[in-house]
């Protein structure tokens, strides 16, 4: 077995597979996080907390593989950009350690798998997930011709919430698009401060943020997008009958953002980089609080 592994995994082979995993960004996984957060919310609000174990196992490993997909098309669009920026010079297609040809096969082979995984689903789910895959392919070149690539990012984050519900029930309800919105939000609002850190360096070469768009109205815009964000995940609350552990913790996630408001003050890139972090922190927290309304009446129950 160790021979037949030895003439397998060949010295060029192990460097592929090296070169492939931090294309992948797997080594950085803020971005699986960032995409897993929404989808939780979504599937366990659709199941009421007990989410069909196929369905979650399909889901997550989605996330991982669509995250996946979408860092390597990111890299393949910007790969005449990259080696001018000091962050992403040495990204594996930008330092010339991955072909263009190799990079447009690893994104065809990834989408191929989720899109494996998705058939295990119904035919709504199915027809769902072309969707996703338009918005996660396009993404990456609208940095070229809008101010606004953020938006399309959070569109494409936001879309395993209806296919989550799709998987789980069959059909789209209108609380959906609630939570779909509310993701859009939070992804441009941790996004602009991801382009926030890069804001001078994407001047200099013409790349087109949210972050340049708002310009020195910047982080009072970003307030502005929280205070929705957080007023449309109240609302969820309301319409979903969310328990009292559901509030405490959208408490906890306030202040995260305002914490996060903090680190931008000065726009100092580390501390906006700092900032984009931090918000995986902020979904867990409201997961949480989905999660403890979901078992409230039985952890009463437990404790009584």
């Amino acid at each position: 077995m160790k021979n037949i592994t030895r003439k397998i995994l060949t010295p060029h082979v192990k460097d592929r597979l090296k070169q492939y995993y931090y294309l992948t960004r797997l080594d950085r996984p803020i971005g699986i996080y960032l995409l897993l957060w929404p989808m939780l919310w979504a599937l366990f609000i659709a199941s009421h907390g007990k989410p069909d174990p196929l369905v979650l196992f399909i889901f997550v490993t989605g996330v991982v593989l669509m995250r996946s997909a979408g860092c390597v098309i990111n890299d393949f669009a910007d790969r005449k950009i990259d080696p001018h920026i000091e962050r992403t010079k040495n990204r594996p297609i930008a330092s010339g350690k991955v072909s263009s040809k190799e990079a447009i096969w690893l994104f065809v082979g990834l989408c191929l798998l989720a899109f494996m995984l998705v058939l295990l689903t119904n035919i709504f789910t199915v027809l769902l997930s072309f969707g996703g895959l338009l918005l996660a392919a396009i993404y990456p070149f609208m940095k070229r011709y809008t101010h606004l690539p953020q938006v399309v990012l959070g569109m494409a984050f936001a879309w395993s919430v209806p296919m989550a519900f799709a998987a789980q029930n069959g059909y789209v309800p209108r609380i959906a698009w609630l939570i779909y919105a509310v993701t859009v939000l939070w992804t441009v609002i941790y996004d602009t401060m991801y382009a926030m850190a890069d804001r001078e360096e994407d001047l200099k070469i013409g790349v087109k943020s949210t972050a340049i768009l708002f310009g020195e109205a910047d982080r009072v815009i970003l307030l502005v997008l929280q205070v929705l964000m957080f007023l449309g995940l109240y609302l969820l609350g309301e319409k979903t009958a969310m328990a009292p552990p559901y509030y405490v913790c959208l408490v906890v996630a306030m202040g995260f953002a305002a914490y996060q408001q903090h680190l931008i003050r000065d726009r100092e890139p580390r501390k906006c980089f700092a900032a984009f972090l931090n918000n995986s922190w902020l979904g867990a927290v409201i997961f949480i609080g989905v999660l403890l309304s979901a078992y409230y009446d039985k952890l009463l129950n437990l404790f009584s």
